[in-house]
């Protein structure tokens, strides 16, 4: 085949299996070229015929999808969208089953199999270890802007910028071959174009979200068996939507118990898997410090839903003494900012260190990176957990970079440092 790039897809659907007979009620496609460079955006809503689920997660109602075409209708334009491409999705397993049920529906085989759709949530392992499963927070360690979260276009562009971030990383990896050799294989089917036009949603507030599903960006990943280490962030992040409303349909518990068995996680393995889920859900939830009655619901509620024992959820649900002193502590430093020591005394620079820059700093970004090559480090794109140094413009700063750095311990320093610690290099 003619390899033309990637199509970065992303549905918006009634809930979480088409063996529910859920269905996708809208549809994005990002074209982003071999080299990583967006080339065209498609999307569009799509009426299922029945109810649209959660509607306070994807924001759509019947109105909006009343005058809408059916799958059917777009089908063969979809496709052509999707031939001599590799198909590449956040959670990709997700969409690959979407994709198989809808195109059923229009008397169609889907020629991709579950594992063979690139997945940016576990391509994370190799370009950003350490960082959480969520869309959101893969694209904050390089500054990649998800706005409007659960409406298809946004989250497959944010996906898609974060697909040209890898390839930026190491465009040679074996990686990429891989898939493409999965794409050059596939027979999509041959369906006629309709010229059915496309209906793009109406974009008026953005949905508000849940002090939940706020937190839920903050997990990390949980491996409790390492030889099904792909399965269990697939369920889990299946897991992370059904509880992005704060409780569990009975479908979507059938549904969850389903996809952990065709998974193969054993019940163990899965209750081992809900347990360290609320553990680091609690722990999310406290970084402020502070939980109000109706989050404090919330949380007990998700961890009933999980089988956790109540008085394990009693416990957890109040912050510890030691939480309370750290917090504090915190406060009087927050008081006593202006006379902080610079964090960066005593910092030193390893050769071949990385070194991720954000801002916009007085020189171009290039003069920097030429700086740190010259020196023998290593400017880097992605904030990651083998990133020693953070160089902002404003070390103060609130981007989704200098965010990932703190979580990660990582020094944030000023240009003015950086020159100084090149320096002495």
């Amino acid at each position: 085949m003619a390899f033309n790039g990637y199509s970065v897809i992303d549905f918006e659907t009634t809930g979480l299996s088409p063996e529910y007979h859920h269905r996708v009620i809208e549809v994005a496609v990002v074209h982003v070229d071999p080299n990583g460079a967006i080339e065209g955006t498609y999307e569009t809503l799509l009426n299922p015929n029945r109810d649209l689920g959660p509607v306070h997660i994807h924001g759509l109602r019947g109105r909006d999808v009343m005058n809408a075409p059916v799958f059917e209708e777009i089908a063969g334009d979809f496709v052509h969208l999707l031939k001599d491409r590799v198909l590449v999705a956040h959670n990709a397993s997700f969409e690959a089953r979407f994709l198989r049920a809808e195109l059923q529906h229009a008397h169609a085989s889907s020629p991709v199999a579950n594992d063979e759709a690139l997945c940016t949530m576990n391509l994370a392992r190799l370009f950003l270890p350490g960082s959480r499963r969520a869309l959101a927070d893969c694209c904050a360690a390089f500054d990649i802007s998800l706005k409007n979260a659960h409406e298809a276009r946004a989250d497959a562009y944010a996906t898609a910028e974060l697909l040209g971030a890898y390839l930026q990383q190491d465009p040679r990896h074996a990686v990429w071959r891989r898939y493409r050799g999965f794409a050059e294989r596939w027979a999509w089917p041959t369906l006629a174009a309709s010229g059915t036009p496309w209906v793009s949603r109406t974009r008026e507030q953005p949905v508000g979200r849940s002090f939940l599903h706020d937190a839920m960006a903050l997990l990390p990943d949980l491996i409790v068996n390492n030889d099904i280490e792909i399965e269990q962030r697939t369920y889990l992040a299946q897991l992370d939507q059904a509880l992005a409303d704060g409780f569990i349909t009975l479908a979507e518990a059938d549904s969850l118990h389903d996809l952990a068995s065709d998974l193969h996680i054993e019940d163990r393995s899965r209750n081992a898997l809900h347990t360290q889920y609320f553990d680091d859900l609690v722990a999310a939830a406290w970084v402020d410090g502070i939980l109000s009655d109706e989050e404090l619901d919330e949380i007990n509620r998700v961890g009933e839903l999980l089988g956790i024992a109540e008085e394990v959820r009693r416990d957890a649900l109040v912050l510890p003494e030691v939480e309370q002193v750290h917090l504090a502590a915190a406060n009087v430093e927050l008081d006593d900012l202006a006379g902080a020591p610079d964090p960066s005394v005593g910092l030193a620079l390893e050769p071949g260190a990385l070194v991720v820059l954000t801002g916009d700093m007085e020189m171009p970004r290039s003069y920097y990176e030429s700086m740190l090559t010259e020196h023998g480090f290593i400017p880097w794109s992605g904030v990651t957990k083998k990133v020693s140094l953070v160089v902002a413009a404003d070390p103060d700063s609130l981007s989704g970079k200098a965010r990932k750095a703190r979580d990660y311990g990582i020094p944030i320093v000023g240009v003015g440092t950086l020159e100084a610690l090149v320096r002495v290099a």
